[in-house]
């Protein structure tokens, strides 16, 4: 018997072409404007809210972080430095960003984040276009809205960060493949493509494997004849290749090197892939994450290991060896690493670097209203949702998938932050709204099996993004420490204090805030509150050798030098080329009289620091204090040597001088010092000395009247002065 053949199911619509809508709309869809308005003007609104609610806050003109490398780079720009000296360390062109804000409308940090804030929307236009094109005008909506609304966009809009100008980039070169997805033969398109993701790694240096799958893509992927192809791939090389070749110039005249965008990939590769890695960052010294401490650090510790000068290039070569070793000896270890990043990469909560969303949060309506919904632990299992239902299509957008996966690989290979990560969100949006425009028609045509699979694909995806991961209040204690520290530099030491104890109130075991309050306690002349507090920074983080450091110094104030040496040499053990704390260990041990150490310590500190003239000086009063003389004022004479000008050298070599006996040498040397420092009561009182002890009374006599115009207090020269008269009388 004949069964009658089942009818097939259809399969589900997947509109890959472009709507056909002219520039002005058409009857059966909006307007061109109307479509990018109903997404601007949220976008724009929202932004500008949360502008509103956040200038009154400390944190809107006191710039921590990044923030306040890029923000003194870029003053420096508009101030005319626009080449610089050295390779470059951080992606370039944020900075000259803002220093072509600063150079045409002054330092004005309100002006920059409305520039964002107006970037930021457009990127949301371009992002909604893009998803219309390649899918449909609802979908578009979809992808145009959830992005004016996305939380973290917001509050990255706002930073003064190049997180806008990395989605900036990422949106307008989406939108451009789409339109060569279609219409690969446009060349103009190819051009300005090369250019948005050459500017795009300039901001983002990962972003150059973003290039080469384009490059990929054009040469093989795009539907159209091999001349076609290779006309494009050709076009896009040539205009990545304007942005970035004079780049790799300049770095090379000025470092003799070849560094394509940046020098810094060894050091970020070694951070995210060490044998205490734990995915997100961690300073190559502990409690030295700001920025000024980077290049310094990652230079010093290869140099060190090296045993000589490095370039850029051999610093980066370095640290990149040393994570390859960790990756090949301890394969396991690495792996496991490695998923822990991938949970992070899809973790709802946002990993800070500086400043904290929740900590905007507490200032910003549009972001407690948005951020609830609108975060990466919502975004993943819809993007995940979307990807599935428009695979069949993937031949036609096989380049959004690899660029999805290609960023997201690029950040694997490094560690997780917010701003790292959030080049994504463009992409994943992108996903997202496919998926939830087709989903009334998917759900009609899908089986029942496919569709509890796919259900339980989502669910299982919301769950593990929105797993606790990491400590809110760990992120705000970060942020208030950062804030803190800012202040601090600003000498605003009340505040500071205050920031910090808030970071401790949140976060009690977080050990740079009680380091840093030890600081500010310090500056306040609390000097046995900051004791305290250091000691409290020990005992959550016993290996923290910059604590070890401060507290040695307080000690040292305190007049206990046996512990202060105790703590510089914990110290010494993570920080072994820091000049300052072998010289300082030399000046604890001087107070204990062990001078054989003592200058072995300033000895120490020279190797590092040769042309350190307060180093010298004290290894010349060891010197003097063991015996050796000579060498003490050899010593000295090669500090005044360095710098003619510093008259504490000239006072000490003259003090050696007297004390020598050698009173014509002293006579010179204190009048040398007080040429540059003429109201030093000290040399003053010692010039008398050294001329009564000639016989010179009367000139004597005018040295010590000097020293108590300057201070009338002063009892050792009212006791020189009488001597020297009496003496003089005896004279005449």
């Amino acid at each position: 018997m004949t069964r009658p053949p089942r009818p097939k199911r259809a399969a589900p619509p997947h509109s890959l072409s472009p709507d056909p809508l002219p520039a002005g709309g058409s009857s059966d869809g909006l307007p061109l404007w109307l479509f990018a308005g109903i997404i601007a003007v949220p976008a724009l609104a929202l932004r500008l809210l949360h502008l509103w609610d956040i200038k009154q806050a400390t944190f809107f003109s006191v710039l921590m972080g990044d923030a306040r490398a890029y923000d003194a780079w870029a003053q420096r720009l508009a101030g005319g430095d626009w080449v610089g000296t050295e390779v470059f360390y951080q992606a370039p062109l944020y900075p000259y960003f803002l220093g072509v804000i600063y150079a045409v409308a002054g330092h004005d940090l309100l002006l920059v984040r409305v520039v964002q804030a107006l970037l930021g929307s457009a990127s949301c236009v371009l992002l909604g276009l893009t998803a219309r094109r390649l899918f449909s005008q609802r979908a578009g909506l979809i992808a145009g809205v959830a992005l004016a609304v996305y939380a973290p966009a917001i509050f990255f809009d706002g930073l003064m960060q190049k997180s806008v100008l990395d989605v900036f980039f990422i949106c307008l070169s989406l939108w451009l493949i789409s339109g060569l997805s279609i219409d690969p033969g446009r060349t103009a398109s190819w051009v300005a493509l090369g250019l948005t993701m050459g500017g795009l790694s300039l901001t983002r240096e990962n972003a150059l494997a973003l290039v080469a799958v384009v490059g990929v893509w054009a040469a093989f992927g795009v539907r159209a004849a091999l001349p076609v192809r290779g006309r494009a791939a050709a076009v896009f090389a040539a205009a990545v290749a304007i942005v970035l070749v004079p780049v790799a110039i300049r770095n090379y005249a000025v470092g003799g090197g070849f560094y394509l965008t940046t020098a810094q990939f060894g050091p970020n590769f070694y951070i995210g892939n060490n044998p205490g890695a734990d995915g997100t960052y961690a300073s190559l010294r502990f409690g030295r994450g700001a920025p000024e401490y980077e290049r310094q650090d990652a230079t010093d510790l290869a140099q060190r290991a090296a045993g000589r000068t490095l370039t850029p290039s051999e610093v980066s070569a370095y640290w990149t060896d040393r994570a390859l070793d960790f990756i090949t000896t301890q394969p396991g270890r690495w792996s496991r690493l490695m998923g822990r990043k991938l949970l992070l990469l899809s973790n709802a909560s946002e990993m800070l670097d500086t400043e904290s969303q929740e900590t905007y949060a507490d200032e910003s309506w549009p972001l407690r209203a948005t951020g609830w919904l609108t975060h990466f632990g919502v975004l993943v299992p819809l993007a995940l949702f979307g990807a599935v239902t428009v695979w069949p299509a993937r031949r036609s957008l096989g380049v959004f998938y690899a660029l999805t996966g290609t960023y997201a690989a690029s950040v694997l290979v490094f560690y997780v932050f917010a701003r790292y990560r959030f080049p994504l969100v463009p992409m994943l949006v992108l996903f997202a709204a496919a998926g939830l425009a087709a989903l009334p028609g998917w759900l009609r045509v899908t089986a029942r099996s496919r569709l509890v699979a796919v259900a339980g694909a989502v669910v299982a995806a919301l769950v593990v993004t929105n797993w606790p991961v990491l400590s809110p209040t760990l992120m705000r204690a970060i942020t208030e420490t950062n804030l803190a520290t800012a202040l601090q530099s600003e000498n605003r030491i009340d505040e500071a204090v205050r920031h910090y104890q808030r970071a401790i109130a949140w976060q009690p075991d977080y050990a740079p805030a009680h380091n840093n309050l030890g600081t500010a306690l310090r500056a306040q002349g609390r000097l046995d509150d900051a004791i305290a507090t250091y000691e409290r920074a020990l005992a959550v983080a016993a290996d923290y050798p910059d604590a070890h450091y401060n507290l040695a110094n307080a000690l040292l104030e305190r007049n206990r030098p046996e512990l202060a040496a105790r703590h510089f040499q914990v110290a010494l053990q993570s920080m072994p080329d820091s000049a300052e704390t072998h010289n300082n260990l030399g000046i604890a041990l001087m107070n204990q009289q062990r001078y054989d150490e003592a200058i072995a310590a300033f000895r120490d500190a020279l190797t590092i620091a040769p042309a350190s003239t307060q180093t010298l000086r004290n290894l010349a009063s060891a010197l003097d204090a063991r015996g050796h003389v000579d060498e003490a004022v050899e010593t000295l004479q090669q500090a005044i040597a360095l710098d003619p000008q510093d008259a504490a050298a000239l006072y000490d070599l003259g003090s050696t001088m007297l004390e020598a006996g050698q009173m014509e040498a002293a006579i010179d040397a204190f009048r040398k010092a007080l040429a540059i420092t003429p109201q030093s009561v000290e040399a003053h009182n010692n010039l008398g000395i050294a001329l009564g002890s000639l016989g010179r009374m009367a000139e004597a006599a005018a040295e010590f009247e000097r020293a108590l115009a300057i201070r009338p207090d002063f009892a050792d020269a009212r006791r020189n002065l009488e001597l020297a008269r009496a003496a003089g009388a005896g004279q005449r």
